[in-house]
């Protein structure tokens, strides 16, 4: 299913049919061509409220949500704006879904999402490997409200199938790839369990974006992403998505505006300006990556490289029949210790100590020392966090720099 073209996208101003290239649609989807004072870039409306001209507006309004010319309006800046909605128009042709909906960061669409969906005494299935806040937040928030998360094991369909509590489970969530160990998800059964058992079901696309996998196209119901990553791709704002049919994502948008995790309009603004790059950058990010690598494989100093890419990684199959591109991650163990690593990574010339990715700088991590420093050695082997493992998130410098750098690092491990 990689690569299926979707349907001829429509101006709604114009009439004309639109190209529907993913690199074409990241510029041009979801805007209208004629904009405010003929702005060529949608315009960032700053408002926390809006006006009517008199009562009979206001009524008006009220009865029909619509301005005089046929398009939505809001009353007020919690519940819509047209900077954001612009955005949402243009990421959910981008992930061949109805309709999106934009969150102030990638955790308060997902928290936004389960506390839509999810009743009292429900039941969630998840993956392991999955985002560890998400997993916090199941655990946690939800268990208070008697909302149970069981846990399986990646790759395992037939557990998750059995896991599935008739009458009660609402959700099968998934990432894909996931981090730090970059398993890909089996969309194609996911979709089918859920269909089978009447579950809906999530991925969060953060690590591939709409370049390299749609979810939707595999039949799955929502799609997430942390647009602070690579959707945005210059690690300036945060925000998130969610992708979905028209009706779902409605409820979610109304959600939206009791829940109150509204993303600010000139943050919006600027990630329509990062989606418009979105193409050339994961597509360099992909080769660049697997390229990276590849080498890192070679070296006798790695022991382990964790990149769908690879005929080694446990999903290769799965990524190459899925995936257009294996992402601008690579996970790997140095040689040694934790001590090995921090040597490694602070010989390091050009990639940043930080968290996040996705964005044009290369970021390197050590995810015992990061994300898990408040971690024991034995507790993070239980999460399956090694000392020597390194997270690296590929910008989109020359690859021959990056190579001829992990180089010279290695030599201190």
């Amino acid at each position: 299913m990689v690569d299926v073209s979707l349907e001829q996208l429509t101006d709604d101003n114009t009439n004309e049919e639109l190209p529907t290239g993913a690199s074409t649609r990241a510029v041009h989807a979801g805007a209208a061509r004629q904009k405010a004072h003929h702005s060529l870039n949608s315009p960032v409306i700053q408002t926390a409220t809006y006006t009517f001209r008199d009562t009979q507006d206001l009524i008006d309004f009220m009865e029909s949500k619509v301005w005089g010319n046929g398009e939505a309006r809001e009353e007020y800046g919690r519940y819509g704006n047209p900077t954001v909605h612009a955005v949402e128009q243009r990421i959910a042709a981008l992930d061949a879904a109805e309709d999106s909906v934009l969150f102030a960061s990638g955790m308060s669409a997902m928290t936004s999402l389960l506390l839509t969906v999810l009743p009292t005494g429900s039941h969630i299935v998840m993956t392991g490997d999955c985002y560890r806040r998400t997993r916090q937040f199941c655990n946690t928030f939800l268990a208070r409200l008697g909302i149970e998360t069981t846990v399986v094991d990646c790759g395992d369909y037939d557990a998750l199938d059995a896991a599935v509590i008739p009458r009660r489970t609402r959700f099968i969530i998934s990432e894909s790839p996931t981090n730090p160990y970059l398993r890909v998800a089996d969309m194609e059964a996911i979709a089918e369990i859920g269909k089978r058992r009447r579950v809906m079901t999530l991925i969060d696309s953060t690590f591939a974006t709409p370049v390299n996998q749609r979810p939707i196209e595999w039949g799955i119901d929502f799609v997430v992403h942390s647009a602070t990553k690579y959707l945005s791709g210059h690690n300036d704002i945060l925000a998130g998505v969610v992708s979905g049919r028209a009706d779902r994502i409605k409820a979610l948008r109304d959600s939206r505006g009791v829940l109150g995790g509204v993303v600010d309009p000139h943050n919006a603004y600027l990630l329509e300006r990062g989606i418009k790059t979105l193409g050339i950058r994961v597509r360099q990010q992909n080769e660049t990556a697997l390229t990276v690598a590849r080498y890192l494989e070679r070296h006798p100093r790695i022991e382990r490289v964790w990149y769908p890419g690879l005929q080694s990684h446990p999903d290769h199959r799965i990524a190459v029949e899925q995936m257009s591109g294996f992402g601008g991650v690579v996970s790997f163990e140095v040689a040694g210790d934790l001590k090995s690593a921090s040597r490694f990574i602070d010989a390091l010339r050009v990639p940043i100590i930080a968290p996040s990715l996705g964005g044009v700088e290369s970021l390197i991590e050590q995810p015992a020392l990061m994300s898990f420093y408040e971690k024991t050695t034995e507790e993070r082997l239980a999460l399956g966090i090694k000392d020597n493992l390194v997270r690296f998130a590929v910008g989109i410098e020359d690859a021959s720099d990056l190579l001829a750098d992990l180089e010279q690092a290695l030599a201190f491990v």
